[in-house]
């Protein structure tokens, strides 16, 4: 077979960029090293439960195309992220707002928030943070700091906060009003039955192959000779570093584990999707109870306990480490992608940044434009 384009990676970018090319009369022929398609917003049923296999999605934007163009797949809820953060024995809403700032110190009004916050930054006189402790500090001042920032960044990161680049924490949304809104997005919501089934439809009269990594099927492919298939372009949305064998240095990621649990006969384990747990000495970040992205009423329940995890290669990449090096040596990978012909590189590891769902949308569709302009 000849296909226009070999698709690396069933996830988002991959299955947007195929269905888009489908509908244009372009064939692909897609492939993931992963046993299942949908990449990291594959939902898993269990139990009747669509369980958010590699950590919560919550699909947000303020974008109506993309909003209107994603619901082309699948009916959205109304589910709003509202988490909570679990100090000791305290709970605390976030994001940080009126509801936090009352149960930190029992004020009542926007003016008493800000007037301790202010307090709290000037007793501190940082000029000039010299890292993310005291950019944190210099932004949100010191209970807010020390109960919800600390120790869940350290976590993240698996370093201390004294340690990180101030750069890393640009600004903290501080919020004057009683609003436990996460996003500050129009268009919020869960798709009614999984993301498994979006990625299912746009993939849909497209061949997928699946737990097949992209350098075993170019050897096997190449072994097939004269019956090998050909195509005229590839579009790779795995990691760019990987792709050129890591002739330049690999690219720091941090990665995550989950721990993935059936409650029987629990109905409600923690009465919120998701409760972060903001204390270093805990070693997990936060508890997904996934039934309640769903609104469901299920007997059982079904909870994950999300830990970060330093990244090697082999393991899983989640989220880039955007510092001065990485991204000197991404720019350098870039070069060398200009240079391979008929190649397109997407997705948050072709492309090395981190990606809300949203936005990947945006940036296959870019894809895709380009393409049409050929």
């Amino acid at each position: 077979m000849h296909y226009d384009y070999l698709i690396v990676g069933a996830g988002l970018f991959g299955a947007v960029f195929a269905s888009e090319m489908k509908k244009r009369g372009k064939t692909s022929l897609v492939i993931d090293k992963r046993d299942h398609i949908a990449g990291n917003i594959y939902t898993k049923e269990w139990n009747d439960i669509h369980v958010h296999w590699y950590g919560a999605h919550i699909f947000h934007t303020s974008n109506k195309e993309i909003w209107d163009y994603v619901n082309q797949y699948a009916e959205f809820n109304h589910f709003v992220n509202s988490p909570v953060a679990v100090y000791g024995e305290e709970l605390y809403n976030l994001p940080f707002n009126m509801n936090t700032f009352s149960r930190l110190w029992n004020v009542r009004t926007p003016k008493q928030a800000q007037e301790k916050i202010r307090e709290q930054i000037a007793n501190l006189h940082i000029e000039e943070p010299k890292n993310l402790e005291e950019q944190a500090l210099s932004l949100v001042g010191t209970d807010v700091y020390e109960k919800l920032i600390k120790g869940y960044t350290e976590k993240q990161w698996g370093r201390d906060c004294k340690e990180l680049p101030a750069f890393i924490i640009k600004r903290l949304p501080l919020r004057f009003t009683y609003d436990n809104n996460y996003f500050n997005d129009r268009y919020q919501g869960i798709p009614i039955g999984g993301y498994t089934k979006i990625v299912e439809k746009m993939l849909d009269g497209i061949p997928v192959i699946l737990n097949m990594p992209y350098k075993e099927f170019i050897k096997k492919n190449k072994e097939k000779e004269k019956n090998a298939d050909t195509f005229t372009k590839i579009v790779y949305t795995g990691m760019i570093d990987e792709y050129f064998n890591y002739c330049l240095g690999e690219l720091e990621y941090r990665s995550l584990k989950f721990e993935h649990e059936l409650v029987p006969g629990e109905e409600n384990y923690q009465g919120n999707a998701v409760v972060n747990y903001t204390q270093r000495e805990i070693p997990y970040t936060r508890i997904i109870e996934h039934k309640h992205f769903e609104f469901g009423k299920q007997q059982d329940t079904v909870i994950t306990k999300e830990f970060p995890a330093d990244w090697k290669k082999g393991d899983e990449p989640y989220y880039p480490i955007n510092n001065e090096k990485n991204n000197a040596l991404f720019q350098a990978y870039c070069r060398l992608a200009e240079n391979e012909e008929n190649v397109l590189f997407g997705g948050r590891l072709g492309q090395y940044r981190y990606y809300d769902m949203d936005k990947v949308i945006e940036a296959a569709l870019a894809m895709v434009s380009q393409e049409d302009m050929l």
